[in-house]
């Protein structure tokens, strides 16, 4: 744990909106997560109703997670993560993952939603050698967010940019691509930009995701394999390049099978 560290506002659990649903604990809830309310549970169960494929995505998701961490801190030697969009805590988390392979690592995480900033206790653990911190930020503010991280990790050294399904929360897209850049171009050569968003490749995926936007919560975009793939102009991608998550380098002997969800891993010149 970081020197200085940001401690949770007590005051976080009164910020809770717990009368339209939140994308972070629904998620949650879709992953066997206890993070939730009713009317997250509700949102979700409407939701998984007309796609019920979600479930899986989710799922996926956080298979790719692990992979592509246990990539990054192995065979590419990173020692500094910069997850933005944390959402909830559920299982095999940045840091877990990371210091498994790494234990020096050090990891930042950003989110701005007031129930992870209440189990940022319970998210900032680390093994002894390494750093885990929090920082209370929005995604739209890419300056505040690489000044506050740079208190921790050492940007003349290759970072990890993870932004995992958190893209689609900026509606614009024009906006969406700018705050990327304005990210990488805070990375030093040889740092890696981590991702994925989930897409517009499945009629049913769409009408659900209507429907959510529906109730009041943050909207999500979902966004073309071409759009997803502009994020990553200007970069290195490695193999198998961008693809849907399942397909990026799966574990010998399974049988990984689409979904609509992609990213890939790219590296700064």
């Amino acid at each position: 744990m970081a020197d200085g560290q940001r401690i949770p506002d007590p005051d976080a659990l009164s910020k809770i909106d717990t009368s339209v649903p939140h994308s972070a604990r629904i998620w949650n809830y879709w992953m066997g997560g206890k993070d939730n309310y009713e009317v997250d549970r509700v949102a979700g169960d409407a939701y998984r109703r007309i796609a019920p494929n979600i479930e899986t995505m989710a799922r996926a998701s956080r298979g790719y997670l692990i992979r592509t961490v246990t990539f990054v801190a192995g065979e590419l030697g990173i020692r500094q993560f910069l997850d933005i969009g944390t959402g909830l805590p559920t299982y095999d988390n940045t840091h877990q993952v990371a210091q498994r392979v790494a234990p020096r690592a050090r990891i930042v995480y950003v989110d701005n939603d007031p129930l992870v900033l209440r189990h940022a206790q319970a998210l900032l653990t680390s093994t002894p050698e390494g750093v885990t911190d929090y920082i209370d930020s929005d995604l739209r503010e890419p300056e505040r967010i690489i000044e506050a991280a740079g208190k921790i990790l050492d940007f003349e050294q290759p970072v990890a940019l993870m932004l995992m399904g958190i893209l689609g929360h900026v509606q614009d897209y024009e906006e969406a691509r700018s705050i990327v850049r304005r990210l990488q171009a805070a990375l030093p050569s040889g740092s890696y930009f981590v991702h994925y968003d989930s897409t517009d490749t499945d009629a049913e995926l769409k009408r659900a995701q209507e429907g959510y936007d529906d109730t009041g919560a943050v909207p999500y975009v979902l966004r073309s394999p071409r759009q997803v793939a502009a994020f990553y102009e200007g970069l290195e991608l490695l193999e198998p390049g961008i693809v849907s998550c399942p397909l990026w380098r799966p574990e010998p002997g399974t049988d990984p099978q689409p979904t609509d969800v992609y990213g890939g891993v790219a590296r700064k010149p």
